[in-house]
């Protein structure tokens, strides 16, 4: 009886599915570094989303520069997104098909997986009705095997024509990122936790929740509109406020919907595709021990290298560095003692600055799980030791 039951409890964790996982990728231009991201997310991601189109009423229409042979030589199902500015007041269904119809046809024609279309619009609540009637007149202008979809905003649930609008798509994206005032930080797992439940008792259908995998900065300046720098730097002058969401803290979030899922959820859409050049996005190490719910830490390794052609009979030049060999991306030690009393000079690079027998970290910095950042250098009769203090 006893081996029966632990067969059977066996067989219920191994049931226990994780909620299925997609990725956005959001980039106007794809760059090299979008090959090998894609590559390495293969097993980790089994949708991608990729931004095809925005709309803007002062720039206008504007088609992304999509890669569509790595797409068709990835071969994973491919949702077009179209991004409407949420200032727009004037859109016709004929004006977006215009726009939309050329780049479903070349993506196909690219031998592209194209399942679906999301229109990602955020309109004022007071303006649902219109969307609703935008969205059933695009309708029947998409292919008959085009699924549709929208993303969703938490600020809508108090509205009552939120239920028809839904009932016009075939699914949609809750977005419970970046939905608040920037001062008051990306992401707030209560009011994510709350508006999950709230929706699952009006869509009619299977929804998506994105969350964040990136961070932000808040650029203020006298007189000015604060501005929000992502994954394009904005190369402006101003106070900067670093926004972040740390990975524990979704990670706490989607395990508790993955044990008591709302009614008709499906899953995660992450936002977004870790580039390597895209330094505010989470590692994909990170993001795939988020999602794997694998432990979150950081961890320090210390790294000399000896500088063979700047070495004498009784000293050597070594450069020191730090190496992040956990499972998140983390703030590198705020201070490095160098254990060594014998070394004849030392002195910082980059982030770091030497003072009393210690390295010390400057401005804040981020060092992805995986990656090496230099410290300084010192000369020494034998590879100085280093000792981390204040390390998360």
């Amino acid at each position: 009886m006893l081996i029966r039951f632990l067969l059977f409890c066996c067989l219920l964790m191994s049931e226990t599915a994780i909620a299925d996982s997609q990725v956005y990728i959001w980039q106007r231009v794809w760059r090299a570094d979008h090959q090998q991201a894609l590559h390495q997310s293969q097993d980790l991601f089994s949708t991608l989303r990729v931004l095809g189109l925005q709309i803007h009423p002062q720039e206008g229409a504007r088609v992304a520069r999509v890669d569509t042979r790595l797409l068709q030589q990835d071969g994973r199902p491919v949702w077009l997104v179209a991004r409407l500015d949420g200032s727009l007041t004037r859109l016709t269904a004929a004006a977006l098909q215009a726009q939309v119809t050329p780049i479903i046809d070349n993506w196909r024609a690219a031998g592209v997986n194209l399942r679906g279309l999301e229109i990602d619009y955020d309109a004022p609540t007071s303006r649902l009705g219109d969307y609703q009637q935008l969205l059933s007149a695009l309708r029947p202008a998409l292919p008959a095997d085009m699924t549709l979809s929208i993303t969703a905003l938490p600020t809508w649930l108090s509205s009552a024509q939120l239920k028809g609008l839904l009932a016009t798509v075939d699914s949609s994206v809750l977005q419970v990122h970046s939905v608040l005032s920037p001062d008051k930080g990306l992401f707030d797992p209560a009011l994510a936790q709350r508006w999950s439940q709230q929706y699952s008792l009006i869509a009619p259908h299977r929804f998506y929740l994105a969350l964040p995998a990136y961070g932000s900065a808040l650029f203020s300046a006298p007189g000015r509109t604060a501005q929000v720098e992502s994954e394009s730097s904005l190369r402006i002058a101003g106070d900067r406020q670093e926004l972040s969401v740390s990975p524990q803290q979704v990670d706490t979030f989607t395990r508790g919907l993955e044990e008591k899922p709302p009614k008709n959820f499906a899953g995660f859409v992450w936002f977004r595709l870790p580039l390597a050049s895209d330094t505010r996005a989470w590692s994909l190490t990170t993001l795939a021990a988020v999602i794997h719910h694998q432990p979150l830490t950081a961890r320090w390794q210390w790294l000399t290298r000896r500088d063979a052609q700047n070495a004498s009979a009784d000293s050597a030049l070594y450069e020191l560095a730090v190496k992040n060999v956990g499972t998140i991306d983390a703030p590198p030690p705020a201070t490095i003692n160098l254990n060594a009393d014998d070394c004849l000079a030392a002195d910082g690079v980059g982030d770091y600055r030497f003072s009393e027998q210690a390295f010390h970290l400057t401005t804040p910095a981020l060092l992805r799980a995986g990656q090496t950042r230099a410290v300084g250098w010192a000369r020494c009769p034998k590879p100085p030791q280093g000792e981390f203090h204040d390390s998360p």
